[in-house]
């Protein structure tokens, strides 16, 4: 009797869990929590009978019809893909307004330099006027289908935005050839965290780049400055290139780091934002400027492309880690077959009033007054060194760094480049005003520093010596044409690469879609 008491009672309590279950699932296919956010924001009860499972079967097709207009599809569709195709964003933004806020920073992105087409300002703003207008959205069919418009919309245009506004539009490595400086730019995780902000409108507000800098030349954007000699459209052009370089990630290290400006033709020893030392550059040379393209509107079959001079100094940042003063000069084999051989053609002397050896397979040649310098191919057989003296062309001290390049910091013999309002006229070196300065800027007042000082005084007997920083120093060569001094004073250069002009074709691509 017992035993019998007990089997109703859990068939009983089976077909309770049973039916428990079958009405749970018949409430969740009657309703659905995102359509219940949206009916609460629009006031439109046909958004009370969207259902999950109808919502993601459109969302679905959506995402699979859009894969060519999204910036990031992959992330995008896997998001979606592990979320069952819920839409997360709109359930989690379209309340409070968010995405209204959203709507109104995608619109001002002219005010980074960046057009609102980037980011497909338009086609959000008239998805969610649409997802508020009951005239539209007339049916579960217009509710769903807007829904997951919307959704998709929001994910592409707020990875993009965020994207562009934390680290940059583009990646310079991808648009320049002689680019070396690492820039972090968008991950995974990155974009991921903005599925799951607490606020959208607190975060759109908090990745507006706060630095003076940038906030000097959006405020120079916004207020339609002129630069000297330039209308107003093309300062707005400079201006954003200038914004889109200073958005890119670049890792700046801590205390003293050494900072050249290719077009300024200038060097400082940066310390907190001060500036230690600053002095005269010589740099690479660069393009004929007369030929050089304009900062013009944009043509759609005018994606300009970066071809670099061969002597044009690199952007790079790298490490010093030491000197050496009395430095040899091991000549690039570029010089070496354009120039060193042609004058060892014309003057029989020249090698050995310049003080330099030739070599052929690590030998030392003798008498290289014998050789055929009118030989095309000399220049390519032998190697050249420049030995220590007061003709070498690296001067007295130069700074050691590693990069791609084989550039340094250096001396130079060569003074009166400096007085020249241009000085872009190395080999892609750069030649310093104040060397010993620099010297001891970075090593201080101490015992190695002195020896610096005696060895640079030599002037007979002179032997290369390698001196090695007790720490490592940042340095940094860098590309802006314009940018605000420490008054606040606006200030533009030349754009003696073309290197404005590559970059601003391409945020202008971007614009178009």
């Amino acid at each position: 009797m017992k035993k019998r008491f007990l089997s109703g009672l859990n068939l009983f309590i089976m077909t309770g869990i049973i039916c428990l279950f079958f009405l749970f699932q018949a409430c969740k296919k009657a309703g659905s929590e995102t359509g219940e956010i949206v009916f609460k924001e629009t006031k439109n009860k046909i958004f009370k009978n969207v259902t999950d499972e109808k919502l993601a079967t459109v969302l679905k097709k959506v995402l699979n019809a859009k894969q060519d207009q999204l910036r990031n599809p992959k992330l995008i569709t896997s998001v979606y893909e592990k979320n069952g195709y819920e839409p997360i964003l709109v359930k989690r933004y379209l309340s409070d307004g968010q995405l209204r806020q959203m709507s109104t920073y995608l619109a001002k992105s002219a005010d980074h330099g960046l057009s609102a087409g980037m980011f497909d300002a338009s086609l959000f703003s008239s998805l969610l006027n649409k997802v508020y207008d009951k005239n539209k959205v007339v049916d579960i069919e217009d509710a769903c289908q807007v829904i997951a418009d919307m959704e998709i919309a929001t994910a592409n245009s707020l990875t993009s935005y965020s994207n562009a506004i934390v680290f940059g539009a583009i990646s310079p490595r991808r648009i320049y050839a002689h680019y070396y400086t690492q820039t972090r730019r968008p991950q995974e995780n990155d974009m991921l965290k903005l599925f799951e902000l607490n606020n959208l409108g607190k975060y759109l507000d908090s990745i507006q780049p706060k630095d003076k800098s940038y906030l000097a030349l959006q405020n120079a954007l916004k207020e339609g400055a002129t630069a000297p000699g330039m209308s107003k459209e093309e300062t707005s052009r400079q201006l954003a290139v200038n914004m889109e370089r200073m958005r890119w990630k670049v890792e700046k290290g801590e205390g003293k780091s050494v900072w050249v400006n290719i077009p300024d033709y200038r060097l400082d020893v940066m310390e907190n934002g001060i500036s230690l030392l600053d002095m005269k550059v010589c740099v690479g040379e660069g393009r004929d400027l007369k030929k050089a393209d304009d900062l013009k509107e944009y043509d759609e079959q005018d994606l300009k492309k970066d071809r670099p001079f061969s002597r044009e100094t690199p952007q790079l940042s790298s490490m010093i880690y030491g000197v050496q003063v009395n430095p040899v000069w091991n000549i690039p084999e570029s010089i070496a077959t354009k120039e060193i051989s042609r004058q060892a053609a014309a003057d029989r002397y020249y090698l050995s009033n310049n003080n330099i050896d030739v070599y052929e397979n690590g030998k030392l040649i003798q008498d290289s007054e014998t050789i055929n310098w009118s030989d095309a191919s000399a220049g390519k057989k032998y190697t050249f060194k420049q030995r220590p003296g007061e003709e070498n062309s690296l001067g007295k001290i130069k700074f050691l760094f590693k990069n791609e390049s084989a550039v340094y910091l250096h001396d130079t013999p060569a003074k009166a480049a400096f007085d020249k309002p241009v000085r872009a006229v190395s080999h892609g070196c750069i030649r310093l005003e104040k060397p010993l300065e620099l010297a001891q800027q970075l090593f201080g007042d101490g015992e190695k520093y002195q020896l610096i000082q005696k060895e640079m005084a030599l002037t007979a007997n002179q032997k290369a010596k390698d001196i090695a920083l007790p720490v490592k120093i940042p340095v940094h060569l860098t590309y802006f044409t314009c940018w605000a001094d420490q008054t606040g004073s606006m200030q533009f250069r030349k754009d003696i690469y073309g290197l404005d002009v590559v970059l601003y074709s391409y945020l202008m691509k971007l614009g178009q879609g």
